[in-house]
């Protein structure tokens, strides 16, 4: 039980910890200009931190099941493209998607999937 849990935690928190460290301390100027431009005010609110790390947790345990299944790359491009490329697509049909921050984000989100991914191997077989 312990080898299922555990790394689910972990990569949860890693996630929630890189999404948290991207969008409010390295992209924050770009939500926030992007909102201004269209009249709305960008707010971070306790609620938006919650689902954000529902939805983190929810990553981890797809990359937990993908991996039992596919290599260290598929798994990294099969959690990846559901979890930021449809949100992506999403929000930017929404018109609230600042496209100037996917320079940075895509390959940071790649990234943040590719270490959860790490973890979830390394501390499933621990």
């Amino acid at each position: 039980m312990k080898n299922k849990i555990l790394p689910i935690i972990i990569a949860g928190i890693w996630i929630t910890v890189s999404e948290f460290v991207r969008n409010e301390f390295l992209l924050k100027g770009y939500w926030l200009d992007h909102f201004r431009a269209m009249g709305l005010e960008f707010k971070t609110l306790p609620l938006n931190g919650v689902l954000w790390m529902i939805w983190s947790f929810a990553l981890s345990y797809l990359i937990f099941m993908l991996h039992k299944k596919f290599s260290f790359i598929h798994t990294i491009l099969l959690a990846w493209l559901p979890a930021f490329i449809m949100m992506w697509l999403t929000i930017y049909n929404l018109q609230v998607l600042p496209l100037a921050l996917l320079i940075f984000a895509v390959p940071l989100s790649l990234v943040e999937v590719a270490v959860a991914v790490v973890i979830i191997g390394k501390f499933r077989t621990a």
